[in-house]
This record gives C-alpha cells, sequence and structure tokens, in this order.
C-alpha cells in the first residue's frame, strides 16, 4: 500500500526529464547553429530593397525578399546534420621527439546523409606545434572518409592532453553552419629527441660510422673477449698463436678476439645552471638528454648494461645500470620528470651516489659544462680519486654564441669590442679548465651540443673497441 504514491510520484518527475530534454536538444542545436559569411553578403546586398519598402510596391518586394531570404535560412538549418551523421578520429603518435616531426591526421565520416563542407578546429597545447591546427572548408562524402594529415613538432618536453576538437558543418545552401565538439582523452608525450637513432644503430652495427663523419674502428684482434680460433693468416700477431691447437692440427693456429661484451655505461647528466643556456630555442640540457637516450639505445645494442644519473645541487633521477630494452624504459621514465634548474651543480654528491650505487667499474659518460678552472677543480679531484673504479669521459657542451661574440668583426663598434673581450675572457679561462682536465688524464669532449651526439657515439666505441674498461 505504500509502494503506490511513491511510484507514481517517481514516474511524473522522469517524465518532466525526458521532456525537459527533449525541448532542449533542438534548442542546443539551434544556438550551436550560427550565421555564415555569404547570409551576411546576401543580407548587405538586399539591404536597398528593405530601404525602398516605404511604397506600396517597394514593401510587397520587401516581404517577398524577406520571405525567400527567411524560408533559405529555414531550409539550410533544416539540411544540417545531427552530431550522428558525422564521425570525427584524431590519429596522433603516442611519442614525439623533442624538435622532432611526427605524422598525424584526422579523419572525417560522413556516416549518413549529403555530402558535407566541413572546416575542422584543433586547440592543440604549447608543447606540440603543428605546421596546421586549422583546415579550411574540405567536403566529406558519404562513400569516402576525408583524411586530413598534419605535421607535429616536440616544442617542450612532458605529457600534454591535446583536449577537445571543434567541427563546423555548413548548410546546403552555406548560409548557417554548426558547430560540433569532441571532448577528446588522448595525449601526446614530448620526450628528448631520438631522430636519427635506427640509422645510429644500424651502422654502428655495421661498423660503418664514418658515414655520420665518424672514424671507423677496427675491431677484430682489439679487444679482450677470446672468440674463437682460426687458421693463421701473413700479419698476424705471433703472441695470437695457438700453440696447443697447433700441434694437434698440424697448422698454425691463431686465436681470435673480440670486444667484450657486458660492460657498464653510466650516464650522468648536469641539469645545473650552465645547462638552461638556450642553444637556439631549446636548452642545452635538452640536448644532453638527447645524445644520452641515443648513446644508451646503442650501448645496449653492444650488450651493455646501461643507467642514468641525473643532478644539480642534489639527485634527480636515478636509473640502476641494466640491460636491453628494459635499461631503455627505465633510463627514459627516470629522465623524463627532470628540467635544468638554476643551482649550481653538485659534483661531489654526485660521484658520490656513483661510488655507492655503482660499485662495478664502469664507463662514465658526463654531460655538463665547465666555464671557469674553480669550477673544474672539484670535478678533476673527483675524477682523479675516483679513476681506480671508473672511466670518466666528460662531454663539455660548447657554447657557439659566446665562441661567435669573441670574433667581432673588422667594423665592430666600441660596445660590441668590448663584449668581444669579455666574451674572449670567458672562453679563454674554459680552454684552461678543460686543458687542466686533459692534463689531470680525464678524457674530454668540446662539443657544440648540435654536432654532440656523434662524437659521443664515436669515443664510446673507441673507448670499446680498445677494451679501455
Amino acid at each position: 500500500m505504500t509502494s503506490t504514491p511513491a511510484t507514481a510520484s517517481i514516474e511524473p518527475a522522469s517524465v518532466r526529464r525526458k521532456v525537459l530534454r527533449a525541448v532542449a536538444r533542438p534548442i542546443r542545436a539551434v544556438l550551436a547553429t550560427v550565421p555564415t559569411r555569404r547570409l551576411v553578403v546576401a543580407t548587405a546586398i538586399l539591404a536597398p530593397v528593405w530601404m525602398a519598402s516605404g511604397t506600396p510596391t517597394g514593401g510587397a518586394v520587401a516581404i517577398f525578399v524577406t520571405a525567400v531570404l527567411v524560408a533559405a535560412v529555414v531550409l539550410d538549418v533544416v539540411t544540417l546534420p545531427a552530431r550522428w551523421q558525422l564521425e570525427m578520429e584524431r590519429v596522433m603518435p603516442e611519442r614525439v621527439g623533442l624538435g622532432d616531426a611526427a605524422e598525424g591526421s584526422y579523419v572525417l565520416r560522413a556516416v549518413a546523409g549529403r555530402t558535407l563542407r566541413v572546416s575542422l578546429y584543433d586547440d592543440l597545447p604549447r608543447g606540440v606545434r603543428a605546421d596546421a591546427s586549422r583546415f579550411g572548408p574540405r567536403v566529406v562524402r558519404v562513400d569516402a572518409p576525408c583524411v586530413l594529415p598534419v605535421e607535429l613538432e616536440g616544442a617542450e618536453r612532458g605529457t600534454w592532453p591535446l583536449g577537445r576538437v571543434v567541427v563546423r558543418v555548413d548548410g546546403w545552401l552555406g548560409l548557417v553552419r554548426r558547430t560540433f565538439r569532441w571532448p577528446m582523452t588522448d595525449q601526446v608525450m614530448v620526450v628528448p629527441s631520438m631522430a636519427g637513432v635506427r640509422r645510429y644503430r644500424l651502422l654502428s652495427l655495421h661498423h660503418r660510422l664514418r658515414d655520420l663523419g665518424l672514424r671507423t674502428i677496427r675491431r677484430r684482434g682489439d679487444g679482450s673477449a677470446f672468440s674463437g680460433l682460426r687458421e693463421y693468416v701473413v700479419g698476424d700477431e705471433p703472441r695470437r698463436i695457438d700453440w696447443k691447437a697447433t700441434a694437434r692440427r698440424g697448422v698454425l693456429i691463431s686465436r681470435e678476439y673480440t670486444v667484450e661484451q657486458g660492460q657498464t655505461v653510466m650516464l650522468a647528466i648536469d641539469c645545473g645552471r650552465m645547462m638552461t643556456q638556450l642553444e637556439g630555442d631549446v636548452p642545452r640540457f635538452e640536448y644532453a638528454l638527447s645524445s644520452a637516450m641515443l648513446l644508451a639505445d646503442v650501448a645496449t645494442q653492444s650488450k651493455d648494461q646501461v643507467g642514468a644519473l641525473v643532478f644539480d645541487d642534489e639527485i634527480r633521477a636515478w636509473a640502476p645500470a641494466t640491460r636491453g630494452k628494459a635499461a631503455l624504459e627505465r633510463v627514459h621514465h627516470a629522465i623524463m620528470p627532470t628540467a635544468a634548474s638554476m643551482a649550481e651543480p653538485d659534483y661531489a654528491a654526485a660521484f658520490r651516489a656513483l661510488g655507492e650505487r655503482q660499485r662495478k667499474r664502469s664507463l662514465v659518460v658526463l654531460f655538463t659544462d665547465v666555464i671557469d678552472p674553480r669550477s673544474s677543480h672539484a670535478l678533476i679531484a673527483l675524477t682523479t680519486r675516483s679513476a681506480s673504479r671508473h672511466l670518466l669521459v666528460v662531454v663539455a657542451l660548447r657554447n657557439d654564441r659566446l665562441l661567435s661574440a669573441a670574433r667581432p668583426d673588422a667594423g665592430a663598434s666600441t660596445s660590441e669590442l668590448y663584449e668581444a673581450a669579455a666574451a674572449e675572457e670567458l672562453v679563454t679561462a674554459r680552454e684552461m679548465a678543460l686543458a687542466r682536465m686533459r692534463h689531470a688524464g680525464v678524457s674530454v669532449l668540446d662539443v657544440s651540443p648540435r654536432a654532440m651526439t656523434a662524437a659521443v657515439i664515436n669515443r664510446y666505441l673507441e673507448l670499446k673497441a680498445r677494451a679501455s674498461l
């Protein structure tokens, strides 16, 4: 008995909600409909007719013209498609390298009705640039999808939600258009640039680094790991002859060695103050990350273990050395959240962390910049102290703008000459610091950020071929 009144009170409420939705739907559709430029032009052309409506003949003509225009607008509104008649799909890559280009597309399909004339707008986040985010009128036919290609470029590292896409559809006569919005949940991750990774990998495996401007390193017989036995050929070193195998077979047999596998490469990346300086539109820290990731890829292809350490005045990221694809993923996830800061790098803390967490002798590739002898003094002391444990390669990122400023033109003004003198003083101090590091036995690469990757990979392969570890 008590359930009947409750049911009776609920049913009218649900009916009212359905009625309100049914009424609101066409209202929203009308509000989403806007006039086009064609309707504005037509109205402007017909304006003199309404201005002459004061006379009986002019009034009749004005009424007729107004009726025709209203009928045309109503017809255009009626022929506008519903949302279900148009499908939109955005196909974007999951990852884009910083400064790299990647292909994406928008796919529009007319599910039913007539051929549509549409315009598409996409408001991309600041971390992603596109060659076109607005597409003018395009024709979408029922029998074939309309594909709008777009080229994306990573502008700022991070994970960027792409947001919604807006599509405007013109009426049959082109007098009005309706706006549809598609809320999207897809996102693009802008990662350190990996441009050329496949080419570097292929050439490093085939020892054809000369194609990249790198020195080709002869690897057979230069390593320390035993590979196998073969017959002696003229030119083989006598110390390579295996006399026991020679006695068994009756011919001279030589031992063959290859580069030892399974070494450890640690990537130490400075994210301190000097790495915030721009090289073009990108901080030099981003170039260091890109080179580090490419080196990690080549090292994993060479069966080495790879780890990473990012630091400024404290340890910002740490990835223990592992092997294979797991190493690349671990290094990537470790360095992705990091960014360059205005803090001074604490080399002592970085080397202390390496000593505690990486006890096995490793090749440590340090990406940093040294601007004066004082800042390099601590680095020299730390590297010489830990030389018995790790082999260090310091990649010093050169400031090309500073070098060009130190060489003024012949007709330079007085202020430009003063700037050149200050720049030359900084360049000289930096060269002295790097010279002190080399004199202390530190392997130093003084390279431009744009040419850094080739030099780093070349030095890695050279040290590996010589079995320096």
